[in-house]
C-alpha cells in the first residue's frame, strides 16, 4: 500500500511539473508573440492567453520575469506594444496584478523618460503610455475599492468619495489628471495618425489605434465619475469656488466629444467596439436638476466568435476541460495492458482480437464527441455573447431607470426647492410689501408712538387720580374711624364716668348705709342705755315692771324692725354691687370690641397706605419704564444716523447747507424742551410725559441733523467736511452719553444737555459758513434784477463799442504806419465781437421772455422768477459777467494802443468774454424748449461770438509779431569758456522763468479755488491738473467774476542740447 500511495505522490508531482511546464511554455510563448517589434497590432488571443495566465497563477508574476527580459531600450515599437499588453492586464487580469505591477513601477518610469530623450514617433507615444499607466496605477493602488477596469458602481463610487468635501474634492482632482493622461495619448495618436501615411485600415496605423480601445473604455467610465463627483461638489461648496473645475470639465468634455467622434467614423474601430455619443452641451454643474438629464456613456464591445487561422501547432486554444488528455492517458494504459498479456498467454486469434475493433470505434466516438464538444463551446459562446448583450442591455436599462430615478428624485427637489423659492418668494414680497408700508407709515409712526405715549401718560394720570381719589376716600374712612374711635373714646369715657359715678353712689350709699348703721347702732346703744335705764328704773321701781316689759317688747319689736331694715339694706347693697360688677364687665367687654375694632380700622389704614405707595411707586416705575423705552428708541435712532456716516450707499447722499441749518436750529429748539422736561420730571418724578416728549423730538431732529450733516460733508471743502463729519459724530456720541445718564437712576440727577447744546451750535454755525454768499437776495426782487442785469449788460455793451470808435480815432491821429495799421486790425475785431455780443444779449433777451411766457402760466414774471430761483441766479451771473468782460475788454484795448499795456491782457479778455458769452448761452439753454427757433438763434449768435473772440486772439498775435523786432544772435565771436558762461545764464534763466511760471500756476489755482469757495461751489468739485481746472456742476451764482478759460501747461525744459564743437580751420 505504501508503495501504491508513493507511487501516486510521484505521479501527481509528475503532472504538476508538467502542467507548470506546459503553463510556461504557453504563456512565454504567448508573450513572445504578442509583444515584438513588428509594426503589427496585438492579436486578441495571445493577450487573451496572458489574461488568464494571470488568473490562473493570481498575479503577474510570470508575465514580468518574462516582460523584463525584453529589450524595451531598443525598439520603440517593442516598447509601445509591451505597454498595450500591460494595459490589458491591468484592466482584465485578476486583481493582484495591480500589486505585482507596482513592484514594476520604477521600471516604467524608467522607459518614460529614457524615450523622451529619444526623437521617435512611437518613442513620444510610449512616454504618454508609461505615464498614462503610472497614472493609472497610483490612482487604483490609492482607491482600491475602484477595480482597474474603471467598472464601478454609483454606490462604491459615493463610498470612496466619503462625506468629507475635501476627500470629495482631492478625489475630484485625481480623476481630472487620470482623464486628462488618457486624453493626452489619444489627442498624440490621433495626431501622428493624420500626419502619416498610415490609415486605420493598414497593420501600421492599427498598431497605434489598437490601444485606444482600452483607452475609450477608460474615458467614457472617467467622464461619468467626472459628473457625478462634481454634481456632488456642487452641493456643498458655493459656485465660485469650483469655477476651475468648472472650466477644467469643459475643456476635457470638448476634447472627449472630439475624441470620441474621430473615432467613430474609423473603418477599425467600428467592429470592434460601439463608441457611446456624448451630449451636445456639458451639464450645468450650476442646475441640480442637469444631473437628472446625464446619462452615463457605456461602451459596448462585440463579442462574436470568430476563429483564427492557427500559425502554428502552439497556437491550439486551451482546452476548459482536459478531455485528451485524459482519453490519452487512458489509451496509453491499455497498450501496456496488452503488451504484458501477451507476453504471457500470446495473442489470441492469431494477433487480431475484437478488442482492437472496440479501440478503434471507441476511437471514432472520441472525435465524434470531440467534434460535439467543439460545437458545445461555439454554442456556449455563441450564448455567452448573447448573454452578454443581453446583460449590457439590461445593464443599459438599469442604468437608464437609475436615471429615471435619479431624474424623479431630482425634479422632485427641484420642484422642492422652487416650492421653497415660492415661499421665499412670497415672504421676501411680503417682507417687501412690510417694508414699503413701513417706509409709508414712518411719517406716522412718530406720531402714533407720541399717541401711544400720550394715551399711555393719560391713563397713568387718570390711574393716578383714581388712586388719589381712593386716597382721598381711604383718608375719609380713616377720618371716619378716628371720629369712631373718638366717639368710642367718648363712649368709654362717658362709661367709666358712669361706672366712678355709680362707684361714687354706691359708696356714697354704702357710707350712708354706713352711716345709718352707725346711727341705727348708736340708736340702739342708746336703746340699751335706755333699757339699762330701764332696767335701772325697773330695779328701782317694780311698780313700773309691766310698763317696762311693754316697752322692751316695743324696743325688741323695734330691734328686730331694725334688724330687717339693715338685712334689707344689706341685700340693697349686694345688688347694687352685683349691678356694678355687670356694668363693669358689660364695660369691659365693650371697651375690648371697641380696641379689636380700632385695631382692624388701623389694619385697613395701614393697607390702603401701603397700596398708596405701592401705586404710586408703580407709577413712578412706570414712568420710569416708559423714560428706558424712549431713551431706548432715541438710541437706536441716534446709533442709525451715526451708522449712516459709515455706510457706502450715504455718499451718494447729498444736502443743502441750508436745510442742515434748519435742522440744527430745530434740534437746539429741542435740546431746550429735553433740559425743561428734564428739570420738570426731576421736580415731579410721576409725570414724565414733558420729558418723553422732548426726547422722541430730540432724537429725530438730532439724527436728522447728524445725517443731513453728513450729506452736506460729501459736497463741502476738505476742512469743513472733516469738521462737520467730527462735530456729528460728537453730537452721537454726546447725545448717548446724556441718554446713559438718563437711563440711570443713579445718574439722572447729574444729567445735562449743555454738552449736546454746544455740539449743535457748532454744526450749526459751520452750515452757515457753508452757504452760499449769494443768497443774500430776496427772491421777490429776481425778477427785477434780471431786467436790470440784461439793460446793463446792453449798456456796457454800447459803451464798450462808442469807446472802441474813439480809440479808433485817437490811432488813426497819434499812430501811422504798421503800428496804425496793428491797431486799426485789433480794434476792428474788437468791434465785430462787441457786436455779435449784442446780438447775443438780444438774443438770449429774447429766449428769455419766451421762457418765462410758457412757463410761468397763471402766475406772474416775478413769481417764475421767484419759483426758478437758481436759474434766475445764473441768468443774472452770467449777464454781469458778459458785461465785465466787455469793460475789461475795453480797458486793454486801450491799453494796447496807448503802448501802456499788453497783448496777453487782451487775448485774456477775449478768452474771458467767450467763457462768459457760454456760461450765458448754457443758462439760457436750460430751460429752453429743443425745438425753440429762438434757441438756435441764439446758438448761432453764440458760436458767432467764438469767431469774433477767436479773431481777436488772432489779430492780436498777429500786431504783436509785427511790432516785436527780432535780435539775429551771433555768436561767431565768442571763445568756448564764454559759451559756457552764456549757456548757464541762459539756463539759470530759464529755469527762473519757469519756477515763476510754476508758483504763477499755483497762484491762479488758489485763485479759482477761492473764487469757487465764494461763488459756493464745494472743492471737490473742482478737479485741477496742469493748470487746468474743471468745474462740475457749478451753480450759477450772482458773482460778478467769472470763470477763468483753462490755460495750456508749457512744456518742460529741454534737455542740454549735444551740439557739435565747432571745427577750427586753420
Amino acid at each position: 500500500m505504501n508503495t501504491i500511495r508513493h507511487g501516486k505522490s510521484r505521479r501527481t508531482e509528475t503532472n504538476l511539473g508538467a502542467e507548470r511546464d506546459h503553463f510556461d511554455k504557453q504563456q512565454l510563448s504567448s508573450i513572445g508573440k504578442a509583444i515584438n517589434s513588428s509594426e503589427m497590432p496585438v492579436k486578441e488571443k495571445h493577450a487573451r492567453r496572458i489574461i488568464l495566465g494571470t488568473h490562473r497563477e493570481k498575479g503577474a508574476y510570470t508575465f514580468w520575469s518574462y516582460a523584463l527580459g525584453f529589450p524595451l531600450a531598443s525598439s520603440s515599437i517593442l516598447s509601445w506594444k509591451f505597454c498595450h499588453v500591460l494595459h490589458k492586464v491591468l484592466r482584465d487580469g485578476h486583481r493582484n496584478v495591480l500589486q505585482d505591477c507596482m513592484r514594476h513601477h520604477s521600471s516604467l518610469v524608467e522607459i518614460g523618460r529614457l524615450w523622451s530623450n529619444l526623437h521617435d514617433k512611437y518613442g513620444q507615444l510610449v512616454v504618454l503610455y508609461t505615464k498614462l499607466l503610472c497614472t493609472k496605477m497610483e490612482f487604483h493602488v490609492k482607491h482600491s475599492e475602484i477595480p482597474a477596469n474603471l467598472e464601478a458602481t454609483d454606490e462604491v463610487l459615493e463610498r470612496t468619495a466619503g462625506t468629507d468635501v475635501n476627500n470629495v474634492f482631492q478625489l475630484t482632482v485625481e480623476v481630472f489628471d487620470y482623464l486628462d493622461a488618457e486624453l493626452r495619448l489619444a489627442e498624440t495618436v490621433i495626431r501622428q495618425l493624420n500626419t502619416s501615411i498610415a490609415i486605420s485600415t493598414l497593420s501600421s496605423g492599427q498598431c497605434r489605434l489598437s490601444p485606444l480601445i482600452q483607452v475609450i473604455q477608460d474615458c467614457s467610465h472617467l467622464y461619468h465619475f467626472t459628473v457625478k463627483l462634481l454634481f456632488k461638489l456642487h452641493a456643498c461648496l458655493p459656485a465660485d469656488t469650483l469655477q476651475g473645475h468648472r472650466d477644467r470639465f469643459h475643456d476635457q468634455f470638448h476634447s472627449l466629444k472630439t475624441f470620441f467622434n474621430k473615432t467613430r467614423d474609423m473603418m477599425y474601430f467600428k467592429r470592434l467596439i460601439q463608441i457611446p455619443k456624448l451630449p451636445d452641451s456639458p451639464p450645468n454643474f450650476l442646475h441640480a436638476a442637469s444631473l437628472a438629464k446625464h446619462v452615463k456613456p457605456v461602451v459596448v464591445i462585440p463579442d462574436e466568435y470568430e476563429p483564427e487561422q492557427q500559425e502554428d501547432d502552439d497556437d491550439d486554444p486551451e482546452p476548459l476541460i482536459e478531455v485528451s488528455d485524459v482519453s490519452t492517458s487512458s489509451l496509453q494504459a491499455q497498450p501496456q495492458q496488452l503488451d504484458i498479456f501477451d507476453q504471457t498467454f500470446g495473442p489470441p486469434n492469431g494477433g487480431f482480437d475484437d478488442r482492437d475493433l472496440q479501440i478503434e470505434r471507441l476511437k471514432q466516438d472520441i472525435e465524434l464527441l470531440r467534434a460535439e464538444l467543439e460545437k458545445v463551446k461555439s454554442e456556449a459562446q455563441r450564448y455567452i455573447t448573447q448573454l452578454k448583450s443581453q446583460i449590457n442591455s439590461l445593464e443599459a436599462e438599469l442604468e437608464e431607470q437609475r436615471a429615471q430615478k435619479q431624474r424623479a428624485l431630482v425634479e422632485n427637489e427641484q420642484l422642492r426647492m422652487e416650492l421653497e423659492a415660492t415661499r421665499r418668494r412670497n415672504a421676501e414680497h411680503e417682507s417687501t410689501q412690510a417694508v414699503f408700508i413701513e417706509a409709508e407709515n414712518r411719517a406716522q409712526s412718530n406720531e402714533q408712538r407720541y399717541n401711544k405715549l400720550r394715551e399711555k401718560h393719560t391713563e397713568l394720570v387718570s390711574s393716578h387720580a383714581e388712586l388719589l381719589r381712593k386716597s382721598a376716600d381711604t383718608v375719609k374712612m380713616l377720618s371716619a374711624t378716628q371720629q369712631t374711635q373718638e366717639e368710642v373714646e367718648r363712649t368709654k369715657q362717658q362709661l367709666s364716668f358712669e361706672v366712678d359715678r355709680i362707684k361714687h353712689e354706691a359708696d356714697m350709699k354704702l357710707e350712708e348705709q354706713k352711716f345709718e348703721m352707725e346711727k341705727l347702732k348708736r340708736e340702739l346703744e342708746e336703746k340699751m342705755a335706755e333699757v339699762m335705764r330701764v332696767k335701772g328704773t325697773l330695779q328701782s321701781s317694780e311698780l313700773t315692771s309691766v310698763q317696762m316689759n311693754s316697752s322692751l317688747t316695743a324696743v325688741q319689736a323695734e330691734k328686730e324692725r331694725l334688724m330687717r331694715s339693715v338685712s334689707e339694706k344689706e341685700a340693697e347693697l349686694s345688688s347694687l354691687r352685683q349691678t356694678a360688677q355687670v356694668q363693669q364687665s358689660s364695660l369691659q367687654t365693650e371697651r375690648e370690641r371697641s380696641s379689636r375694632e380700632l385695631g382692624e380700622l388701623q389694619g385697613k389704614l395701614q393697607e390702603k397706605t401701603s397700596l398708596e405707595e405701592q401705586l404710586n411707586q408703580k407709577l413712578l416705575d412706570e414712568q420710569f419704564s416708559l423714560l428706558q423705552g424712549t431713551i431706548t428708541e432715541a438710541e437706536n435712532i441716534i446709533q442709525d444716523a451715526v451708522a449712516k456716516l459709515d455706510d457706502p450707499l450715504h455718499i451718494r447722499c447729498t444736502s443743502s447747507p441750508d436745510y442742515l441749518v434748519s435742522r440744527a436750529e430745530a434740534a437746539l429748539g429741542s435740546v431746550d424742551k429735553v433740559k425743561k422736561g428734564h428739570a420738570d420730571y426731576l421736580s415731579n418724578m410721576g409725570d414724565a410725559g414733558g420729558l418723553l416728549r422732548a426726547l422722541t423730538q430730540f432724537s429725530h431732529l438730532a439724527g436728522d441733523t447728524i445725517i443731513n450733516g453728513s450729506a452736506t460733508a460729501h459736497t463741502a471743502p476738505p476742512d469743513h467736511a472733516d469738521r462737520l463729519t467730527e462735530n456729528c459724530r460728537g453730537c452721537a456720541t454726546q447725545s448717548l452719553l446724556f441718554f446713559k445718564d438718563l437711563k440711570s437712576k443713579t445718574t439722572l440727577q447729574r444729567a445735562d444737555p449743555a454738552s449736546i447744546r454746544a455740539i449743535v451750535q457748532k454744526i450749526l454755525h459751520l452750515g452757515q459758513e457753508l452757504r452760499p454768499k449769494g443768497m443774500d437776495v430776496r427772491q421777490d426782487e429776481l425778477g427785477d434784477m434780471v431786467d436790470k442785469e440784461m439793460a446793463a449788460t446792453s449798456a456796457a455793451i454800447e459803451e464798450a463799442v462808442r469807446r472802441i470808435d474813439e480809440m479808433m480815432d485817437q490811432a488813426r491821429k497819434d499812430t501811422s504806419g504798421v503800428k496804425l495799421e496793428v491797431n486799426e486790425r485789433i480794434l476792428n475785431s474788437c468791434t465785430d465781437l462787441m457786436k455779435a455780443i449784442r446780438l447775443l444779449i438780444i438774443s438770449s433777451t429774447d429766449l428769455q421772455k419766451e421762457i418765462v411766457e410758457s412757463g410761468r402760466g397763471a402766475a406772474s414774471i416775478k413769481e417764475f422768477y421767484a419759483r426758478n430761483s437758481r436759474w434766475t441766479e445764473g441768468l443774472i451771473s452770467a449777464a454781469k459777467a458778459v458785461g465785465w468782460g466787455a469793460t475789461e475788454m475795453v480797458e486793454s484795448a486801450d491799453k494796447v494802443v496807448l503802448h501802456t499795456g499788453k497783448y496777453e491782457e487782451l487775448i485774456v479778455c477775449s478768452h474771458e468774454i467767450a467763457a462768459s458769452t457760454a456760461q450765458l448761452v448754457a443758462a439760457s439753454k436750460v430751460k429752453a424748449e429743443r425745438n425753440s427757433k429762438r434757441l438756435t438763434v441764439l446758438q448761432q449768435a453764440s458760436r458767432h461770438v467764438n469767431e469774433m473772440a477767436a479773431n481777436v486772439v488772432a489779430s492780436t498775435r498777429t500786431g504783436k509779431e509785427h511790432l516785436e523786432e527780432k535780435e539775429t544772435m551771433d555768436f561767431s565771436g565768442m571763445s568756448v569758456i564764454k559759451l559756457r558762461k552764456e549757456e548757464m545764464e541762459s539756463q539759470v534763466k530759464v529755469l527762473e522763468l519757469e519756477s515763476q511760471l510754476e508758483n504763477e500756476r499755483l497762484r491762479l489755482g488758489e485763485l479759482r479755488k477761492k473764487h469757487y469757495e465764494v461763488v459756493g461751489v464745494p472743492s471737490e468739485q473742482v478737479s485741477e491738473g496742469n493748470g487746468e481746472t474743471t468745474l462740475l456742476d457749478h451753480p450759477v451764482t450772482m458773482s460778478p467774476k467769472l470763470s477763468k478759460p483753462a490755460l495750456f501747461k508749457k512744456p518742460s525744459l529741454a534737455h542740454k542740447p549735444n551740439v557739435p564743437p565747432k571745427t577750427t580751420f586753420k
